[in-house]
């Protein structure tokens, strides 16, 4: 069977969606998808935008700037209108869903190079744009249920999880991203991106906007909880959940005899993916069994994962889901997460991808296998497992 590699992996800094105060407040998606795309032809010229056999982008809200992501990114660069492209949506894993579309497509023999990832643009495009619910999901889920954060809220009273382990998970998230990027981490992962402000004045941002290496649990033991009234939250606050943000990532995955052919480098190749659903008033718990699938399929058990990338989306559900997969915290986000990194819906899958590509490349060259997954709104989770090549 055919192998699939990553070849390389990229990401733009992550900016808040604050139309005063957020880095990326003048560009849109398909500016940080450009500035990606020209970067990762740069860093790799053996391979040419013709021989790219499909662009495959996740988003989770596919409308104004973000409609038509993928195609019209790509003719907007002037890139070859040969070479197809198609927007995945899958929520917060919309971009794993591309990836495991980009990787199936090379063990099918469809294709040998594929450029995957995703983007969001939560300013302009914000969460629930244009948005209508069918009104028969109200006839078997309480619509008031559904939301994230108030799915955080019933995932943590179930679990008997607690403000103070909230907070902990939230504040070393903060500090670990914090001291990533000063010991730079980083640095060769994200692209910096020029952007114009109102004023005309230009700026390049090279940092991801949300680590607060300031940060303490008593400050964050001041905020209040934003989805419910404080006699009936179980502390779900502003601090210990994922922000709004502005990013995208983006990798090139190539079928292993290809790259050799091309004497390429990697060091992860495809072990396996998976997708699951779970009640939608819940959704955090989505990598619980997304991820047990995933080591299903590749004969393996909780034991055999050394590193793991879980998205954020909140402490609550991310501290659930690592205990119920039997998954120490020391071994997840060793860089922080999407709590202090932040968490462009649609881009995640990809970002956390990058991220522990990154981390197996350098910190943890002794791992052999990496655990990428995330909780996906309206009750779904998505996994991928990543082996060492040897």
């Amino acid at each position: 069977m055919r192998e699939v590699v990553i070849v390389d992996g990229i990401r733009t800094p992550i900016a808040r969606a604050h139309k005063e105060k957020g880095w990326f407040r003048t560009i849109k998606s398909p500016d940080m998808l450009a500035a990606l795309l020209k970067a990762i032809f740069e860093r790799n010229p053996k391979i040419k935008a013709e021989d790219v056999d499909g662009f495959y982008v996740g988003c989770a809200n596919q409308t104004l700037s973000q409609h038509g992501i993928a195609r019209l990114t790509w003719l907007g660069c002037g890139l070859p209108d040969s070479v197809p492209a198609v927007a995945y949506e899958m929520q917060c894993a919309s971009a794993m869903a591309a990836i495991h579309g980009a990787a199936n497509a090379i063990i099918a023999g469809m294709g040998e190079t594929y450029l995957v990832g995703g983007a969001e643009d939560m300013l302009h495009v914000s969460m629930g744009a244009n948005m209508e619910f069918w009104s028969q999901i109200g006839k078997h889920y309480n619509p008031f249920e559904l939301p994230m954060g108030m799915t955080a809220e019933k995932v943590a009273a179930k679990w008997n999880i607690n403000r103070p382990e909230m907070d902990k998970f939230a504040y070393e998230s903060h500090m670990k991203a914090a001291k990533a990027w000063e010991q730079g981490k980083f640095k060769n992962e994200v692209i910096p991106v020029e952007v114009t402000y109102e004023d005309g004045s230009k700026q390049v941002v090279d940092k991801d906007q949300g680590p607060r290496g300031d940060t303490t649990l008593e400050a964050m033991g001041q905020l209040k909880p934003v989805f419910l009234p404080p006699d009936k939250s179980r502390g779900v606050t502003a601090g210990n959940s994922s922000p709004l943000n502005q990013g995208a990532a983006l990798l090139f995955l190539m079928d292993r005899a290809k790259a050799d052919s091309l004497g390429l480098s990697y060091h992860l190749k495809f072990k396996s993916g998976a997708i699951a659903g779970v009640d939608p008033t819940m959704m955090g718990i989505g990598p619980i069994p997304s991820s047990q699938k995933a080591m299903k399929l590749a004969g393996l058990s909780s034991k055999d994962i050394d590193v793991v990338e879980i998205n954020e989306a909140f402490a609550s559900q991310s501290i659930v889901s690592l205990k119920e997969l039997g998954i120490p915290q020391d071994k997840a986000n060793l860089w922080g997460g999407g709590i202090a990194i932040g968490h462009p819906l649609g881009a995640s899958g990809a970002r956390i991808t990058v991220t522990l590509n990154s981390i197996m490349k350098t910190d943890r060259k002794d791992a052999k296998y990496g655990l990428a997954t995330l909780c996906v709104g309206f009750g779904q989770g998505a996994a991928t497992i990543w082996e060492r090549a040897k």
